[in-house]
């Protein structure tokens, strides 16, 4: 079963409670659905945009955001996917609050050991260009959320210490890196494995990845952090138009064409459409 009924589906994939409440309030008239084993998803419609979007919580981790957004994916064909929540900062100058859009996602855990030591081998995803450039437009007129443009790392570990082993990997090797987080990638590589699907990773800052993680989560960074994510990929929805569509003519979507048309793209008929033209231009 889809639920590509009238309007195209984007999917807007969260690992944790406080992320999914965060993007919940922006989707109007939701119901939910259940896939045959056992996924949920709320869907609805986001005001402002022509999307359908369909947001799910799907638990910590890449392989897991991989095989369940695959699976959603599969189900929901969506146009696009977004994978929207928390992180931790590897810059000082990207602090609390502050949102990174991912440029690119860094699977940090990719590599052969040797006994001369790891050796690295990267893997990196690129974030749709249309879903960017979306983003970049979006972040213009966002006076309240400031956003960077960088890399995103990925990795099964919940980074508390900017000394730890860790930290100088990520430091030695993927050092554009803006934040680090758990399921950017699988989210990322389930989009590439299924062909040419819009993918971007949208993550709000909600520690530093140091020693005082577990502080800046008490006094309420998470809440902050993930509002903010959901702000953003809100505001990448209302620019980015699905496919086909032109921002000409979601403008101005009957407008007329040369010679004796009219473009009656992004409308919905049942049966046949008489009209008769009068006047001159």
């Amino acid at each position: 079963m889809s639920v590509q009924e009238t309007r195209p589906v984007v999917l807007v994939l969260t690992a944790l409670a406080v992320e999914y409440a965060a993007v919940r309030p922006y989707i109007e008239g939701r119901k939910e659905r259940v896939h045959p084993n056992g996924t949920r998803v709320e869907v609805g419609s986001l005001p402002g945009s022509p999307w359908q979007v369909a947001v799910s919580e799907l638990g910590v981790g890449a392989e897991r955001a991989a095989a369940l957004a695959t699976r959603l994916i599969e189900w929901l064909k969506p146009e696009a996917v977004f994978f929207t929540g928390v992180a931790g900062s590897l810059k000082d100058d990207i602090p609390l609050g502050d949102v990174v859009v991912g440029t690119q996602v860094y699977d940090i855990h990719g590599g052969k050991q040797t006994d001369e030591g790891f050796k690295v081998r990267p893997k990196a995803l690129p974030s749709s260009h249309a879903l960017e450039q979306a983003a970049r437009s979006a972040a213009r007129d966002l006076a309240d959320v400031r956003v960077h443009f960088a890399p995103i790392a990925t990795g099964d570990v919940v980074l508390a210490g900017s000394e730890s082993d860790i930290a100088r990997h990520i430091e030695t090797h993927y050092n554009d890196a803006g934040a680090i987080e758990m399921e950017g990638s699988g989210a990322a590589n389930a989009a590439h494995l299924s062909g040419h699907l819009d993918a971007l990773v949208v993550r709000g800052i909600s520690d530093r990845a140091n020693a005082r993680k577990a502080q800046a989560d008490a006094g309420g960074s998470q809440r902050r952090a993930a509002a903010h994510a959901a702000s953003v990929t809100v505001a990448v929805l209302r620019k980015h138009l699905p496919r086909g569509r032109s921002a000409d003519s979601e403008e101005d979507p009957q407008g007329r064409h040369d010679g004796d048309h009219i473009d009656f793209r992004g409308g919905v008929f049942h049966g046949t459409v008489v009209g008769k033209r009068t006047g001159t231009r």
